[in-house]
């Protein structure tokens, strides 16, 4: 038999049926105890709100209170992208350079001692550039593995450079080394190449080796021409070794810098100094 679909309107509710077939003091008793539970089940729902507004509100009391907690980056180095002709000295050897002088403020590794004062020379058009984090060092100091960068400066038309330490037990287990009793030019740049280039080194893209000694510091100088380096086709480097680390000096210019620039990254090179 079909059923009209306005007959599920009509239709008696199961609990109103099965209630009709009782006796009449069970259907009292039934539908009693349904209105029983119907206000008990608003109460406790009831309950329940206040409960929750009532843990909410002492939530917000509770984090009002907490004090105001500022996460902060380890402490920077002192970088400032703007022309280091606005704050850094005129050189006394040639004043159309500024003079940088590295001190305690500019790099972690400073401030923990582990590597001395160094200085060089600059157009003062160059910008100094930011260290990240995991570049500069700043996560391993006292004692750190492997090299890091300590500063760098950039000038997109000339070139750029900066300036790498290395832990002196990375290349010698000789304590307070020079950088002779490491080893030859050859074999200390064998190390380094690397951070010379930004990424492998081939003895090949050797030029040049000159040693200079400066008062009692030695220094090892290279001239490399590097096509797959990523710090650019030509770079210069000087490195030399003071304390318990080895300091690299690293000049980089692509080809169209280097056409135009070569001679002062060359003077900023011979410049610098630990």
């Amino acid at each position: 038999m079909s059923t009209s679909p306005f007959t599920s309107l009509f239709t008696i509710p199961t609990s109103s049926r099965s209630s009709s077939k009782l006796s009449p003091f069970r259907a009292f008793r039934a539908s009693s105890a349904t209105t029983e539970q119907l206000p008990a089940t608003l109460c406790q729902q009831q309950q329940h709100t206040q409960r929750r507004r009532d843990f909410l509100k002492g939530s917000i009391v509770a984090l009002q209170a907490l004090p105001l907690v500022v996460l902060r980056d380890p402490l920077p180095s002192q970088a400032r992208e703007v022309d280091v002709g606005s704050f850094l000295p005129p050189s006394d050897s040639d004043p159309s350079f500024v003079l940088f002088k590295a001190s305690q403020k500019d790099t972690p590794a400073l401030r923990a001692g582990n590597v001395q004062p160094y200085q060089f020379i600059l157009p003062p058009t160059w910008k100094q550039l930011r260290i990240a984090n995991i570049l500069s060092g700043n996560y391993c100091q006292p004692k750190c593995a492997e090299p890091w960068v300590e500063v760098k400066f950039e000038d997109e038309k000339q070139g750029k450079v900066q300036v790498v330490a290395s832990p002196l037990i990375r290349l010698t287990n000789k304590p307070n080394a020079t950088i002779e009793d490491i080893g030859s030019p050859e074999k200390v740049i064998a190390s380094l190449g690397p951070f010379v280039t930004g990424n492998t080194y081939d003895p090949d893209e050797l030029l040049e080796t000159s040693v200079e000694k400066l008062g009692e510091q030695t220094y090892y100088k290279y001239v490399l021409e590097t096509p797959y380096a990523l710090t650019g086709s030509h770079n210069l480097a000087k490195a030399t070794a003071k304390g318990n680390t080895v300091v690299l000096f690293v000049a980089s210019a692509n080809d169209k810098q280097w056409q135009t620039s070569q001679k002062t990254l060359k003077a900023i090179l011979d410049s610098f100094k630990v």
